[in-house]
């Protein structure tokens, strides 16, 4: 059983750091003198050495795939304390279901952010 709560904290953790890292990372589309990412758009001048920054584009699909990924980080946070304070207070056999919620509420927003893209 021990095994079992430290697979899922490492679970936990681990999508933690990788809707950080995607969240956060600064360049998802990199070309000729251009990086994209969620929240700005860069581009360098012929010498590589300015970089001209300007926020993404107004679009509505954008706007909804940025606060999809804010909510999913928000909701795996709350996952991952609530699978603590469960984990302490639960009598033993208890269910986590509400951790479980929430856990698929982040899941089922970073999917829906995969369709908009």
């Amino acid at each position: 059983m021990l095994l079992l709560l430290l697979s899922i904290i490492v679970l936990h953790v681990a999508v933690l750091v990788l809707l950080f890292v995607s969240t956060i990372v600064s360049q998802w589309i990199v070309g000729n003198g251009h990086a994209t990412d969620l929240w700005q758009n860069c581009s360098t001048s012929s010498s590589g050495n300015v970089h001209h920054c300007f926020s993404s584009s107004p679009n509505e699909w954008l706007q909804s795939v940025q606060a999809t990924m804010i909510l999913s980080v928000i909701f795996s946070v709350l996952s991952l304390f609530l699978f603590f304070c469960q984990l302490f207070t639960l009598t033993k056999g208890g269910r986590f279901y509400i951790t479980g919620i929430f856990q698929i509420l982040a899941e089922s927003d970073s999917g829906q952010m995969c369709s908009y893209i």
